[in-house]
């Protein structure tokens, strides 16, 4: 099975103590966002989890702990934005996030290690030539260190528009101006752009709209076969594969301002003060009423050796 670690919160950023103690113990427990009585258990043991998935503003805190996920099999998406503390209010100094990428990028490998650079918003301040110039920068620092950088236009959820009043849509002919630029600048430091839930129409400048979280990428990354069960399903724009992740909504303390699994500060901090690194469950402990069932866990690996 694959474990995914980053659609709910930054789990390496802020919560590497409670993680490293998670594998330590070989399982988590994690509250179903949609019935909080239901609590799933997972077994942590690299005979069932096939690839641990990670997303994070910040991989600094985990770095300490990376011996502890050495028996795993690892892939990371690393979020590196040119925006100032007025956007992304508790993200580190990018250059120490891109200090923090090169390192992680020395216990995993380019192959295993992705930078995204979502999402791209448009406004008086970030013009289409700013992205541009900053992009570019950002693409000279990782050269060497991923082959892909995946990037994404701002979408206008409820919680965003929420957080982001002023944040509009990017039009399509920008996103076609802007895409073709990355792609020509990607492609001079050795990468490809692969665009996140996009319009299809993106490959004809010569972006790579297959997804950013697909089997190809999680096979390319352990080096196996695998067979996957029924896609859970995402929106119709994204092709991506994902299931099984051990976050909790609302827990994020970067309160980047376009954040899609952040309601509001206030619940943010609340949930944040719950959290005991001790306990196997991301935020509070058990309750009385909650029911616990064990998760259905098995190798995807395809033993079936293959000619081609």
């Amino acid at each position: 099975m694959i474990l995914q670690t980053g659609n709910r919160t930054d789990l390496p950023a802020f919560y590497s103590e409670w993680l490293a103690n998670r594998i330590r113990e070989g399982y988590v427990l994690v509250r179903n966002p949609f019935n909080p009585v239901s609590v799933t258990r997972y077994r942590i043991d690299p005979s069932v989890v096939d690839l641990i998935v990670f997303c994070t503003k910040n991989p600094t805190p985990m770095l300490e702990h990376m011996g502890l996920l050495k028996p795993f099999r690892q892939y990371w998406f690393v979020t590196i934005t040119p925006y100032g503390k007025d956007i992304e209010p508790n993200v580190p100094d990018k250059d120490l996030v891109i200090d923090s990428f090169h390192r992680l990028c020395g216990f995993v490998g380019p192959d295993n290690i992705c930078w995204r650079y979502d999402p791209v918003l448009i406004d008086k301040n970030w013009t289409v030539q700013r992205h541009i110039e900053a992009f570019s920068v950002m693409c000279r620092k990782l050269d060497g260190y991923t082959h892909t950088c995946v990037i994404s236009y701002i979408d206008l959820y409820e919680k965003v528009l929420r957080n982001f009043p002023e944040v509009r849509s990017v039009p399509f002919d920008t996103q076609l101006e802007l895409t073709k630029a990355f792609v020509k600048i990607a492609a001079e430091h050795h990468m490809i752009i692969k665009p996140c839930g996009e319009d299809p129409r993106l490959s004809s400048v010569g972006a790579d709209c297959s997804g950013c979280m697909t089997q190809q990428v999680f096979e390319q990354a352990i080096g196996e076969n695998l067979i996957l069960p029924p896609n859970p399903g995402n929106r119709k724009e994204c092709a991506c594969y994902i299931t099984n992740d051990i976050g909790q909504y609302n827990t994020c303390g970067h309160l980047c301002r376009y954040c899609y699994a952040n309601a509001d500060r206030e619940t943010v901090r609340r949930n944040m003060r719950l959290h005991d690194p001790f306990s196997p469950l991301l935020v509070g402990n058990l309750r009385a009423e909650d029911k616990i069932h064990e998760a259905k866990q098995k190798s995807w690996i395809d033993m079936q050796m293959r000619l081609f």
